[in-house]
């Protein structure tokens, strides 16, 4: 299959919303970041988290689905199993990638102190257990909570996949049970081996998003039409919570600070409260509304670049979380000026759009390309070499051949030596009649045959 048909089956939207929601992601993440402010992440229920989570889920059910479809439930789940192997390794990777630069951060810059401002001196003082942990995913530090939750998601995959082949209300009512098990139950994950902290990305709720996404990229959840009062009813629901979303400023009466404390249950992160479910699903409402039929913009040199991050959605993923610390290392070296500021976030960006496009490139093998060039000449030189070694090697046999060949030669060429004879005479013939060598007779008899018939 070629990259242009690969490109062709692949949902490009999907892929340039998952690439946006990881610029996001990069921004969101560099500690002390003033451009943060810029991101709709302070002004809404929902930020890059939902959009990364969910689109997660539709593209896992077109991938996935397929492979059970076509595979059947055991390999479908295999697949499944591989990618969730993955990310593990991607997860352990990325731990080990940010506790160096931590390392190289002290040993360059002397301070602040690196290590402990990402919450992760225990590994240091305490190797052996925190690996253990670490590997067994009890030890999971706050910045590193994404990739644990995801990968638990995924092993559900299989169980919901297996259920709508039962009936699809029980693939739905799944996630919606477990769900509300943890709000019923309390369930909840442990992110350290000495301590009550828990994970960041409660899996037992996060699965609800995930699987909102994968229903409706099976086709189980159909989208809504498009009308002016479901928009109008989204764009007022989006409008009247905005007092409820992570920046206090919006907040300015005491009535709406204890409107936010009541209903923060609703609001959490941690657990997924239905609220930010809620919102993002209006602002996906109006994107879809406000983007139909206009599929042209993906063809922008900009939105390819992006549409490159989200196609390389994990390993991107990994180089935005250490490239967003190293960001924060930067600004504490060079202080908050807003070119100093500017330069972090755009250059930042930059850095990751041109991995991006890098990684598309090794992705698609330049040097499978040059090597097929280089075999198809060697098969071109191969079969002029052969050629010439078969009609060599076939001498031997010829010059067995070689008396018969040399006497046909010679039956051949007796007649032409005679008809040389003839011809030889006849010209000494002419000349002799040319220098009076003949007699009067002979003369007379060839003027005789010279002249034409005439009565």
């Amino acid at each position: 299959m070629t990259e242009q048909n690969q490109q062709k089956q692949r949902n490009l939207t999907l892929d340039f919303f998952r690439g946006l929601a990881l610029l996001i992601i990069f921004i969101n993440h560099i500690p002390g970041n003033e451009f943060l402010f810029f991101t709709p992440s302070r002004y809404g229920l929902s930020d890059a988290a939902e959009i990364f989570v969910f689109l997660s889920g539709y593209a896992a059910a077109i991938a996935y689905g397929r492979s059970f479809r076509t595979s059947g439930l055991w390999l479908g789940s295999v697949r499944v199993f591989h990618r969730c192997a993955q990310i593990y390794g991607a997860h352990l990777a990325l731990f080990m990638l940010l506790a160096a630069i931590c390392v190289l951060g002290n040993a360059v810059f002397g301070g602040p102190d690196y290590i402990r401002r990402l919450n992760i001196r225990y590994f240091f003082d305490d190797t052996q257990e925190a690996l253990l942990g670490l590997i067994s995913l009890r030890y999971v530090p706050n910045y590193f909570d994404i990739l644990p939750m995801y990968l638990v998601v995924m092993l559900w995959i299989p169980v919901v996949w297996t259920l709508s082949r039962i009936h699809i209300a029980l693939a739905l009512a799944f996630p919606v049970g477990v769900y509300t098990a943890m709000w019923q139950y309390g369930l909840e994950l442990s992110a350290e081996l000495h301590g009550d902290r828990t994970w960041f990305f409660n899996p037992f709720g996060w699965q609800l998003m995930f699987f909102t996404g994968f229903a409706f990229g099976a086709g189980w959840i159909k989208p809504p039409r498009h009308g002016p009062w479901l928009a109008a009813l989204c764009v007022s629901f989006v409008i009247l919570v905005l007092p409820l979303g992570p920046e206090p400023a919006l907040r300015p009466t005491e009535f709406l600070i204890q409107l936010h404390a009541t209903l923060q249950p609703w609001l959490d992160k941690t657990h997924f409260g239905p609220l930010r479910l809620a919102h993002f699903l209006a602002l996906a409402y109006l994107v879809t509304m406000l983007l139909r039929n206009r599929e042209h913009w993906l063809q922008s040199r900009t939105a390819k670049a992006i549409i490159a991050m989200g196609q390389q959605s994990l390993p991107i993923f990994i180089v935005t979380m250490a490239l967003s610390y190293v960001g924060g290392m930067m600004l504490d070296q060079f202080g908050h000026a807003a070119a100093v500021l500017a330069a972090v976030n755009l250059g930042g960006c930059t850095f990751l759009l041109l991995t991006a496009r890098g990684m598309a490139w090794l992705k698609s093998g330049p040097w499978k390309r040059h090597g097929a060039h280089d075999a198809l000449s060697a098969a071109s030189s191969d079969r002029e070499i052969d050629s010439f070694s078969s009609a060599f090697a076939a001498w031997p046999r010829r010059l067995k051949h070689a008396p018969a060949m040399v006497l046909a030669g010679l039956v051949a060429a007796v007649p032409l030596l005679l008809s040389q004879k003839t011809a030889s005479a006849h010209y000494s013939m002419v000349a002799m009649r040319g220098t009076g060598g003949i007699s009067a007779q002979d003369r007379v008899t060839d003027s005789e045959n010279e002249q034409p018939n005439s009565k």
